[in-house]
């Protein structure tokens, strides 16, 4: 099997070192062919994932055509905001048969799609050829070998489990679900609640507050999944609650470390630069308060977010306006129940 991750940034490079333990083909993209001279010297990728050294098995490309070719499962690893133009480069590479995995975790501004969507636009002959990887997954641990478990979403059986095979390992554990659409939002959603749980720790809040937010973030990001037909069980999961503790606590989580610079009042433009990672829980919030719009559902943890985000609001006047929010009962439905005593 040749395999090919497409996108060399942290998590794409961990997956390929993964997958090259196991597989004897796999060759990692980058459109950056200064990087992909240093890796090939090295065997590492210094800036994005440094210490892990990735198996003779491996190889690496600035060309996509070498890339994708003949490639029988493609892994898409790059932001979300240039997914679309990738999946649009490989509609001419890729064969009828190609697996595709999308694991990149964010929504298309503009469109709200999901990643999952774009690739099936783009690439319409393998839209049923498609999955999504999501879960509790940092690179820096993955690429260590340390255990880790994550879930492999596609509502066609044979397509998750020929991935759930593929990446299956003594240290990497993979559930099947065929929930995408949940799968994708938790992965997605979970973003902004590190956000808001980074600012937390920032401006000195205990763990009280950080518990809250987290539990409350859950409650709005499964209300919106249910709008959107995803299964609340999802949720309960790897790729819903498992990366949502994971993101909001780990200092691994680069849109924690995004949540305390917007404590310290960083601005959008200061944050992005201050990493050469991608912080999609910044444009994942501009796509969920419109998502919440659209659906009529109440996201006021995301609101507030976005107001610090995109309109100057102090993160301090943010919390209070959550504090001071009118009474609602914690479990929504209650509110229908008309024999409650």
């Amino acid at each position: 099997m040749k395999i090919a991750v497409i996108g060399a940034g942290s998590w794409g490079t961990a997956i390929a070192g993964m997958l090259g333990q196991k597989h004897d083909n796999v060759v990692l993209w980058a459109r950056n062919s200064a990087l992909i001279e240093k890796m090939t010297m090295s065997r590492e990728n210094a800036a994005y994932l440094p210490g892990v050294k990735l198996a003779d098995t491996v190889n690496f490309t600035d060309d996509l055509c070498a890339a994708a070719a003949g490639a029988e499962l493609v892994i898409l690893v790059t932001p979300s905001h240039g997914l679309r133009e990738t999946a649009s480069r490989l509609a001419s590479i890729l064969a009828k048969e190609t697996i595709i995995v999308t694991a990149t975790k964010g929504l298309e501004i503009g469109t709200l799609k999901r990643m999952s969507e774009v690739v099936a636009e783009e690439i319409p002959f393998l839209a049923n050829k498609i999955a999504a990887l999501s879960g509790p997954n940092h690179a820096e641990e993955v690429g260590f070998k340390q255990p880790s478990a994550t879930v492999v979403a596609s509502p066609w059986r044979k397509v998750a489990e020929i991935v759930q095979d593929a990446f299956i390992s003594s240290y990497f554990r993979v559930y099947t679900n065929p929930d995408i659409v949940g799968v994708e939002l938790g992965g997605a959603l979970k973003n902004i609640i590190a956000l808001g749980a980074g600012a937390c720790e920032g401006l000195g809040f205990g763990d009280n507050a950080k518990s809250a937010l987290i539990t409350r973030g859950l409650a709005e990001i499964t209300r919106l999944g249910m709008a959107m037909a995803a299964k609340p069980l999802t949720f309960a999961g790897l790729s819903g609650i498992g990366d949502l503790i994971v993101t909001c606590t780990s200092c691994h989580s680069r849109n924690h470390r995004a949540g305390l610079l917007l404590a310290e009042g960083k601005t959008v433009e200061e944050i992005q630069s201050a990493t050469n990672m991608v912080v999609e829980g910044i444009r994942s919030t501009m796509a969920a308060y419109e998502l919440a719009k659209r659906y009529g559902v109440e996201m006021p943890i995301t609101q507030e977010i976005y107001r610090v985000l995109y309109e100057n609001a102090d993160p301090k006047e943010a919390v209070s306006q959550l504090m001071s929010r009118g009474r609602t009962h914690e479990n929504e439905e209650v509110a229908i129940i008309d024999n409650w005593l």
